[in-house]
């Protein structure tokens, strides 16, 4: 049992350290230690305090800080090396002082005013491998921070990190952004002055009186979304994230305060016949003055005009410079045909869902929009997206060929769709074509960073392939963007028990179980919540809880070859060795290529692998 004195949380860890200190002050003692004082006086402190940070510990040559977020933590270290270049100026090279640094996002214990663990450690190896006047982050550090800050990430590579008995994805940070102010406005700057203008976009509401109307409200929102997000000098918090307000009264100053950016947009749609009425409003967050609001009436089949509208006008008030490309992208109609684009929508609502009977109704809403306009690429793309899902998630009789092909179509027709490029990368994993499906995998996070599926689908890939390591990261990047998602962090459980970080599984068991339990309440026909998530009760030791579960799922759909994968899962990890083999041996003769794979890797069935009779999985792996 944990000791219920230790505290744990997750925290943005910064550590900085001189570069050779030991020669400087061997140099000139007094004159190094004088300079060290001013600079952390008159800059390094302050900014830390700006950013929202505190200095956990001093070292002689070297401190260590913890931040609130990595965009703060980001945000401050490229403004104090920005501020050393500046200070090191007409300085001679062997007398300057210049600091590495390495940031990192990581579960810490906190005793009294210090931090501890390997969040910490993991830091202070980034700082060492940084170069001088450099910022060394890990790849958690890079996800989270995204498009937020002008900003520039350069691959370092896998880094075998001393006394880090694992690797690490490190990324170095360009610092070719604008000089900070100098003079005496330096120190008005904000600890966000850095970064892109921010916004988040509410959902719409639906004021059409028909609940039925709600798909087209959520769809105008996301599209709106999706074209302020292919601007490159703008940042965007994701759909999944915002959609966390919906249906829920909120206070725009708070929900800047939240998400940390500085606009709002809100508004609503009423949809009547042929017509349709919007509204909307862009706020700033912090006084909560609205900058812009208007009313849109237009007949439906006038939609991406309007759209196209909202989104220049938002353009023009924030000051925002489109590029050509953007500029065309954003003005092209995704389709000529409104009822194709109203199907599409209608499947695109079905498909956040994320349950059996969903996807089938989203597959077929799509498979109508195409049928109405054959080169509406997004409506392929979301075909794939359904067959990915209902092949990953439910054993479902889809060809894999078939997602192939359907995604290669939507490329055919739209290059530039992350989604497709997502499931073409799962596709080709599914083939083994490793190589071909990372680098669809990469495309789709490049176009998107926040793509829930991009995501989800590479860490399935590198558990696959045994790369248990980048297979966490992605998770826990997939739950990041997605707060009402259950399967990643449940799943991550037994990524997180190869790796032997135990803390950090429990973490992920704990909020997935709370996830899958507001799953349940939602859609209590889903299987996959039940049997996920008596998972991850077993895994904190809620073994009475996680049998009820167990049994819930097998109820639910008896026939379910994933809910007896995981159900003899938790009857390996439970104890009951026999009953896990035997649900192995009735599931596997019809099993896909890729549960056979996650059978060789899945922790969970460690405990029944030297039993006697466990050859019978074996012979039927091959």
């Amino acid at each position: 049992m944990d000791d219920p004195t230790v505290h744990r949380r997750l925290t943005a860890i910064l550590a900085a350290d001189v570069v050779t200190y030991s020669r400087l002050m061997g140099r000139d003692e007094e004159g190094t230690h004088a300079a060290w004082k001013s600079h952390r006086k008159e800059l390094i402190d302050a900014k830390i305090a700006e950013c929202e940070g505190r200095i956990v510990k001093l070292t002689g040559d070297g401190f260590l800080a913890e931040f609130p977020s990595v965009v703060n933590a980001v945000t401050c270290a490229a403004t104090v090396q920005r501020g050393m270049l500046e200070r090191n100026a007409g300085v001679p090279q062997r007398s300057r002082i210049e600091l590495r640094m390495g940031i990192n996002l990581g579960d810490v214990i906190v005793e009294g005013d210090d931090i501890f663990g390997d969040g910490v450690n993991v830091a202070v190896r980034l700082e060492s491998i940084a170069a001088p006047g450099g910022i060394a982050v890990s790849a958690a550090v890079r996800d989270n921070v995204g498009n937020r800050l002008d900003v520039r990430f350069e691959d370092m590579g896998e880094q075998a990190l001393k006394n880090i008995d694992r690797p690490v994805r490190a990324y170095g940070i360009s610092l070719d952004f604008p000089p900070a102010p100098s003079g005496s406005d330096a120190s008005q700057v904000e600890p966000w002055e850095i970064e892109k203008p921010s916004i988040a976009v509410l959902p719409f509401n639906n004021i059409s009186g028909d609940p039925e109307q709600e798909y087209f409200s959520d769809g105008i929102t996301e599209d709106i979304i999706t074209d302020l997000s292919k601007i490159s000098g703008l940042f965007v918090v994701a759909r999944n994230t915002v959609y966390t307000y919906k249906g829920k009264p909120a206070k725009v100053q708070q929900v800047s305060q939240d998400l940390r950016v500085n606009y709002i947009l809100e508004g609503s749609v009423r949809k009547a016949g042929s017509r349709v009425r919007v509204t909307a409003q862009l706020v700033e967050g912090k006084g909560g003055g609205h900058l812009w609001a208007d009313r849109y009436d237009r007949d439906l089949t006038d939609i991406f005009a309007l759209q196209d509208e909202i989104t220049h006008t938002i353009v023009d008030h924030l000051k925002v410079k489109l590029l050509p490309e953007e500029k065309k992208v954003i003005c092209q109609a995704p389709t000529g045909s409104f009822e194709a684009y109203a199907y599409y929508l209608r499947g695109r609502h079905f498909l956040h869902w994320h349950s059996k009977s969903h996807y089938v109704m989203a597959k077929r809403m799509f498979a109508m929009a195409v049928e109405l306009d054959p080169l509406y690429a997004r409506a392929y793309a979301g075909i794939a997206d359904c067959d990915s899902f209902l092949f990953l998630h439910y054993n479902a009789d889809v060809s894999i060929d078939g997602i192939l092909a359907a995604s290669a179509k939507a490329l055919d027709l739209e290059n530039g769709l992350a989604e497709a490029h997502a499931s073409l990368g799962l596709a080709l994993s599914l083939r083994e074509r490793h190589r071909d499906a990372m680098a669809e995998f990469d495309q789709a996070i490049a176009l998107d960073p926040n793509l829930f599926e991009a995501y989800y689908f590479y860490a399935r890939a590198c558990f696959t392939q045994g790369k248990l390591d980048e297979a966490a990261r992605l998770f826990q990047r997939a739950a990041e963007i997605k707060p009402d998602d259950y399967q990643a962090l449940l799943v991550l459980i037994n990524v997180l028990r190869s790796l032997g970080r135990e803390q950090e599984m429990k973490i992920a068991a704990r909020e997935g179980v709370a996830r899958a339990e507001r799953e349940l309440v939602l859609r209590p026909e889903n299987a996959r919540a039940a049997y996920l998530g008596a998972l991850g009760l077993a895994a904190l030791g809620e073994l009475d809880r996680a049998k009820e579960w167990a049994g819930r799922a097998l109820t639910i759909d008896p026939d379910d070859r994933l809910a007896k994968y995981n159900v003899a899962c938790f009857y390996s990890l439970e104890g009951e060795h026999e009953r896990a083999i035997g649900l192995l041996v009735e599931l596997l003769p019809g099993a896909t290529h890729e549960t056979k794979r996650w059978v060789k890797y899945d922790s969970d069935l460690d405990p029944i692998r030297r039993h006697p009779h466990f050859f019978k999985v074996l012979e039927l792996l091959d």
